[in-house]
């Protein structure tokens, strides 16, 4: 007897990923439900009130990595979605009360006050850059090569698409194919200290390379994070960050509302409890109410750990996966918060008002400091002198707090995901969240003081709340044995998980972790290829 299918495509998780993949699918005519687990879609890209009057992007804070293919392809500007760019990239307040401000025609002479040998340098280090990232661009909306053991038929098409990639690195010269290979296996600090000789824009270009990452600028595979960061544009300027108006929620809402004008149903408050498996084959889930659906295809965006340790039987994930997961790498070292002010803070380096403050204000000096604070995280469980960067969302959107009033992001490392000894986060949210705030008040003396209210989130409340494995922003980290044709293992690169039936579209697959919206286009494609 042939079973019947509520749906088409069953997609576990409302992130943003999630929403692009539906979104896709739908519009192909494929009958599409999507289960969000929280009350509101999005993921960890959502604008919520965390304090009377005061909305912020809750965890995802800024806007550069969103696929400008994705953008057009759903119609997000049709849907409300709008992006402005920051009026300045990043601003380096110095304890000795100079400061490096970067941007636009402004970067050149700003790293002159420090070196002319690395004003003379940058733009070099710049072009390489851009040069390596075009050619990576091009790969972040295609599938990546797939490791298999099928048999000729499954592994043909992938050496066809190997030769394509190998004409495509062969566009590089030599030298930048040298580079490029540096690139995924040296350490942040290695790679900018060939370029650079001031610490300011070592500490400026190096923080890319530990945002979001558990580890030291010196640790080896770092530089790749920072490459990771350097593939984004906004308004078809790359490399430039920018700010969705409303909030990082703006972006999922409009991708919400382009899977349901395509037909796509999206139940919120709909947690799953188990991927339904039968006869070997993914065949639907099992909401936490109690609910079966079943549907020809499930896919999921979460975390690969997640998916396959907790929203599956252990019997029913096949034993090479099991031991992947056991030891696929999660923890951003991340502790977010997100603060409610009574006036915008003044900087020693630089009082009063002006576009500094529209940046993305980094507090950490050298890569040494940051060395130091991830060291200190290691042993202590979160580092006593810790990097916050620092965004203030409303000196570019006067929506998300009561007129003179403002909202500011605070993205703060190093912090153990998991704290030794036994302690709970629980215990200590409190305590490092004043450590935080203390940490801006060095560089802006009267910045507690403004403080109105606050919202905190360790690694264990990202986890809670948003799926966030040890608060990892990534769904895993983004070394070499995690991505690409490893992301999330060999055999799983294209998509198709562990089980017939059964795919993955989030963070956890390949291009990895930001607000990308490209492995929910990339897995879409797969899905409708395999459905046809």
């Amino acid at each position: 007897m042939t079973r019947t299918h509520d749906c088409d495509v069953l997609l576990i998780g409302g992130g943003h990923n999630g929403l692009a993949c539906a979104a896709y699918l739908a519009r192909d005519g494929l009958k599409v439900t999507v289960l969000e687990r929280r009350d509101v879609v999005g993921g960890a890209a959502v604008t919520e009130e965390f304090h009377p009057g005061f909305r912020n992007s809750v965890a995802a804070y800024t806007v550069s990595l969103l696929q400008p293919k994705v953008i057009a392809d759903l119609e997000l500007h049709a849907h409300g979605l709008r992006i402005v760019q920051r009026r300045r990239n990043n601003f380096l307040p110095l304890p000795d009360g100079r400061y490096l401000l970067t941007g636009a025609g402004r970067t050149q002479d700003e790293v002159a006050k420090f070196s002319a040998r690395d004003a003379q340098r940058l733009p070099d280090y710049e072009a390489r850059l851009d040069a390596i990232a075009d050619v990576l661009r091009a790969l972040v909306l295609q599938p990546p090569l797939n490791v298999t053991d099928g048999g000729w038929w499954k592994a043909l098409p992938e050496l066809l698409r190997a030769g394509r990639l190998g004409r495509r690195l062969h566009a590089l010269d030599e030298t930048l194919r040298q580079e490029l290979l540096d690139l995924f296996v040296l350490s942040a600090a290695e790679y900018l200290e060939r370029w650079f000789e001031s610490d300011p824009i070592k500490a400026l270009f190096g923080f890319d390379g530990i945002v979001g990452n558990y580890a030291s600028p010196y640790t080896p595979g770092s530089a790749y994070v920072l490459l990771h960061h350097v593939f984004g544009e906004v308004d078809g300027v790359k490399g430039a960050w920018g700010h969705a108006i409303g909030g990082m929620g703006a972006i999922t809402q409009a991708m919400a509302a382009a899977a349901r004008a395509a037909g796509a149903t999206i139940l919120t408050g709909s947690g799953v409890e188990r991927v339904l498996v039968e006869g070997g084959r993914a065949v639907g889930a099992v909401t936490s109410d109690g609910r079966t659906l079943r549907a020809r295809s499930v896919v999921a965006n979460v975390n690969p750990k997640l998916l396959y340790e907790r929203l599956m039987r252990r019997d029913d994930v096949p034993a090479p996966t099991r031991e992947r997961m056991a030891h696929w790498r999660c923890g951003s070292g991340t502790f977010r918060m997100n603060v409610a002010l009574s006036r915008l803070p003044d900087f020693s380096a630089l009082p009063g008002p002006g576009d500094h403050l529209t940046a993305g204000i980094i507090l950490a000096p050298d890569l040494d400091y940051m060395d130091r604070a991830y060291l200190d995280a290691r042993a202590h469980g979160w580092s006593r002198e810790p990097i916050v960067e620092m965004l203030i969302p409303s000196t570019l959107d006067d929506s998300l707090a009561p007129a003179g009033r403002h909202v500011a992001s605070l993205f703060c490392q190093h912090v153990a995901p998991e704290l030794p000894d036994g302690r709970s986060w629980d215990d200590h949210r409190d305590e490092v969240a004043d450590l935080m705030i203390a940490t801006v008040d060095r560089y802006a003396p009267g910045f507690s003081a403004s403080v109105l209210g606050r919202q905190a989130l360790s690694p264990l409340d990202l986890e809670r709340t948003f799926g966030l494995i040890g608060g990892d922003i990534f769904h895993g980290a983004l070394s070499l044995n995690q991505l690409f044709s490893a992301r999330p293992m060999l055999g799983q690169a294209g998509y198709r998980g562990a089980l017939p039936g059964l795919y993955l579209c989030g963070s956890g697959t390949h291009p990895g972790g930001g607000v990308t919206g490209a492995p929910g286009h990339n897995a879409a494609q797969v899905i409708l290829g395999d459905l046809r």
